[in-house]
């Protein structure tokens, strides 16, 4: 069919050139390659989880789905590019960053609102330290969730396998819950450890212990190390029980309680971080204490061995007219009257309390 040419007319100037623009963008999104996730799972309301299909990372799941959980590796190298084409620009900028902090923002702006959660963990991977947290990031939205990591953590991991048995949250409410009373149980059990670790330093130091002033510090570095994520997880936590963007109402009351429990962990660490700051103390005034002590009588010996020590200066020089240079037992008159000298000072600190 031919059209009339009053049909037809040329661009604007803007649309042409967002119609050169365009195409070369939407090539380079589609030419892309996409990251490879480490689980991902459409959970259905009866709690079943089906697993993604290979190279199915959409935002969405199968209608009938509760939600849609990706979770990824950030070391993949593709994943970047994914989320600043697929993600609102501060929800991807919260999930790609280097270094961040326990947060719960709401993100109200864009087609759909949702819920930026960066969390801590302990690490429990082999050969490293529990106190040197991994952190988790989270994109929420109402039919999915998005999470990343650097290293392994853990309760992300049980959800994974509760996931492939068929027992997993059958909301995102309760994916948010069980994922956060995993992390707050894993803290709660280093807590519990570097406490029992603070009541054996104190014991013994109270009992003269050998390696007790190596464990303090030592201990006092990893307390300080934890609490420095816990107390801010804590604000996060409480931020996600009372500011979820309505996504899930019915878990408030579950939210705050691993809030208050987190809040119990803290206060924990605050004591222990005290508690080894007395114990330092204490370590402290005992070598201030044995160091006076040990100078004291470096000082005493001193004092008794001066004018024993000018006598027998005084009796060796080489000067002619010295009494008992023709005595033969002059050497042993001088000896006994340096013994009984030395023990005159000796009595003499003892009633002055010197000694």
């Amino acid at each position: 069919m031919r059209i009339s040419p009053p049909w037809w007319k040329p661009a604007p100037p803007v649309l042409s050139c967002c119609l050169a623009v365009c195409p070369a963008h939407l090539t380079r999104a589609e030419g892309a390659p996409a990251p490879t996730p480490v689980c991902g799972f459409d959970v259905m309301p009866d709690g079943r989880a089906l697993p993604v299909a290979a190279g199915d990372i959409a935002l969405t799941g199968p209608q009938g789905s509760a939600y849609r959980w990706l979770h990824f590796d950030l070391n993949d190298p593709a994943l970047g590019h994914w989320a600043e084409a697929h993600l609102p620009r501060v929800a991807s900028t919260a999930l790609l960053q280097s270094e961040t902090r326990p947060r719960c923002d709401a993100v109200l702006s864009g087609a759909e609102p949702g819920l930026i959660v960066n969390l801590r963990g302990v690490n429990l991977n082999p050969g490293a330290e529990p106190e040197d947290m991994v952190s988790l990031r989270l994109w929420v939205t109402k039919g999915c969730i998005i999470s990343a990591r650097f290293r392994k953590v853990w309760a992300a991991d049980t959800l994974r396998q509760d996931a492939e048995n068929g027992q997993a949250p059958a909301s995102i409410g309760g994916f948010l819950t069980a994922l956060t009373q995993g992390l707050t149980r894993r803290i709660e059990a280093v807590t519990l450890e570097l406490e029992e670790r603070t009541d054996a330093s104190e014991e013994a130091l109270l009992g003269d212990g050998p390696a007790t002033e190596l464990s303090v510090p030592s201990l006092r570095q990893e307390v300080i190390k934890l609490r420095r994520f816990v107390t801010p997880q804590r604000e996060a936590l409480v931020n996600l029980s009372e500011d979820n963007s309505g996504l899930f109402p019915d878990q408030t009351e579950p939210l705050h309680e691993v809030a208050n429990h987190t809040k119990r962990i803290t206060e924990e660490l605050d004591a222990t971080r005290e508690r080894l700051a007395v114990l330092q103390d204490h370590i402290d005034a005992q070598k201030a204490a044995k160091l006076s002590r040990d100078s004291h009588v470096l000082s005493v010996i001193a004092a008794i061995f001066l004018p024993l020590g000018f006598l027998s200066g005084l009796f060796g020089v080489n000067v002619g007219g010295m009494p008992g240079m023709e005595n033969p037992t002059a050497f042993w008159i001088l000896c006994a009257l340096c013994a009984l000298l030395g023990l005159g000072l000796y009595l003499w600190f003892k009633l002055t309390k010197w000694l």
